[in-house]
């Protein structure tokens, strides 16, 4: 048989994957790579982008590319159909490697795949990451927490009382998947009391950062974009 590599990429930048998963990609024989399909039919994926900085043979890379809806059939059928892929060159004795941008583990698609792996008792070795409001924190130079500080990440945060009860309750709070919410953000944080830190695209060559909440306001906000929000020093 063969072997399955779980692979986390980093936020963006090449070279923050670490030693051992690009290691796990310059041996795999086969390397299967997340992406989005648009309702126009167009094609994009963030994780191919990363891979193609690594001199990799690219007749070793094999997409699998979900519909950008919250709708979830779609999304089965292609897992279940990278599954079945993925099962197939094991059993060839394939060195197979699964990989998704920041780390495998948080808010990654790489996880639905690993469910059917685990459901089906085969062995595999996850290779962790750098998530992106790590990478954030640290190209702002701020720290995320300190001492007994707490720490919450909330993705597409649903309401103005959520993001309130978040902001009241931790002394950091971490907003993913922002575009869609924006509203509410504005309505809730208090500059005067909180330090903005807004970022889109980290790692890339349109990477974008600034503590001014004004400016972040008014971008056309993409889906890699993120808001670490601090409780000010009284």
């Amino acid at each position: 048989m063969g072997r399955i590599y779980g692979v986390s990429l980093g936020p963006g930048d090449a070279d923050l994957i670490t030693l051992k998963g690009l290691k796990a990609l310059q041996q795999a024989d086969k390397i299967y790579y997340p992406g989005s399909l648009f309702k126009d039919g167009r094609k994009s994926s963030y994780s191919l982008s990363i891979l193609n900085q690594y001199d990799l043979d690219v007749e070793k890379l094999k997409g699998f590319y979900l519909k950008m809806d919250l709708e979830r059939a779609q999304a089965k059928t292609i897992y279940e159909t990278t599954f079945q892929q993925i099962v197939k060159d094991y059993k060839k004795g394939l060195s197979v490697a699964i990989v998704s941008e920041g780390d495998i583990s948080t808010f990654s698609s790489f996880s639905y795949v690993l469910e059917k792996i685990k459901e089906h008792k085969l062995p595999i070795n996850l290779i962790p990451g750098i998530t992106s409001y790590l990478h954030l924190a640290s190209e702002s130079e701020i720290p995320l927490c300190l001492q007994n500080e707490k720490v919450v990440v909330i993705p597409r945060v649903q309401t103005r009382g959520e993001l309130q009860e978040a902001i009241d309750n931790f002394d950091t709070v971490v907003l993913m998947k922002i575009k869609s919410v924006m509203d509410s953000i504005t309505e809730v944080i208090d500059t005067k009391k909180h330090s903005i830190t807004y970022a889109e695209c980290l790692g890339t060559d349109k990477q974008f950062i600034t503590s001014n909440w004004a400016i972040a306001n008014k971008r056309e906000i993409p889906y890699f974009s993120l808001l670490i929000i601090k409780k000010q020093a009284l």
